[in-house]
């Protein structure tokens, strides 16, 4: 095996789907998705096995999972009556979810990804009106028939894009913003965030395992690239903060806690508060 583990983009969605099986398993899980193991199968494994660090990467799967669980809650109980889910992967949260049965969940990715959860899922029943297409982000125009459609027959839309930004150049998310701005329902997206240092710390430790599916996204100024595209800020929740609160802190080990003590006593406030924010997932409103 070589140390690119991940092929393209989409292999981290079995990377991703495993982590959540793996947190089903537990007495104390903080959710249970049944169906996960199915979709992430070996591959998941390989690639959870081949990657550092593997504990924080579980962690932060799991915490992401909640955050974004409660984004959708509340947008359903704001009005929401469709939920548009690009580049969804291998999520199941039309099957694992308290979701009303009139809720339509419109998935978009790329053809074997749709055609991989079609077969595994055929006897399966999602809790709300689960339809699929197979698309292409980058092709634009594909993508704004699609988003049109979408829009037609919503009222108010939820948009979720949960690990797709990232992999995006800064100019690829302007242009997905505008695109979804001109989508009259479309009125919350929940995206993820990463800090500039988060995201060198990143590139350092999977340069080579990640070297087929790397980061892009990294603007100037991240909230204010959203807002100038015509979403701004309702609300960001930070990972270390959200894992607090049902006590699950981020799992390091016995000397990285001393570590980052003893740092902690010559740092100022703001910048223990600074590092508490390296990670999270926001919700953005027309």
């Amino acid at each position: 095996m070589t140390d690119a583990l991940i092929e393209n983009v989409s292999d981290t969605a079995f990377w991703i789907a495993h982590y959540r099986a793996f947190e089903t398993k537990r007495p104390d899980a903080l959710f249970r998705d049944p169906l996960a193991g199915l979709l992430a199968g070996d591959r998941g494994k390989e690639i959870a096995r081949g990657m550092p660090r593997p504990f924080l990467t579980a962690w932060a799967v799991v915490i992401r999972t909640c955050i974004i669980d409660d984004y959708v809650r509340f947008a359903i109980a704001h009005g929401a009556d469709t939920v548009l889910n690009l580049g969804a992967g291998l999520d199941m949260r039309p099957y694992r979810m308290d979701l009303p049965a009139s809720l339509v969940w419109l998935e978009a990715d790329y053809p074997a990804v749709i055609e991989l959860k079609e077969s595994k899922l055929s006897r399966e029943v999602p809790r709300c009106q689960v339809e699929r297409v197979k698309l292409d982000l980058a092709n634009l125009a594909e993508r704004r028939q699609m988003l049109a459609a979408a829009g037609a027959r919503a009222r108010k839309m939820l948009v979720l894009t949960e690990g797709v930004i990232p992999y995006l150049s800064v100019e690829e998310v302007a242009s997905l913003a505008d695109d979804l701005r001109t989508v009259e329902p479309a009125c919350y997206w929940v995206v993820d965030y990463f800090s500039p240092k988060m995201l060198k710390y990143r590139q350092r430790m999977m340069r080579q395992r990640m070297q087929n599916a790397p980061f892009k996204f990294n603007p100037k100024d991240w909230f204010g690239l959203f807002q100038e595209h015509g979403w701004h800020l309702k609300e960001i929740r930070y990972l270390a903060e959200e894992g607090d609160r049902p006590h699950r802190p981020i799992p390091l080990p016995f000397f990285a806690k001393a570590i980052l003590r003893i740092r902690g006593l010559f740092a100022s406030k703001e910048r223990r508060a600074a590092f508490r924010k390296f990670a999270g997932y926001a919700l953005l409103k027309r």
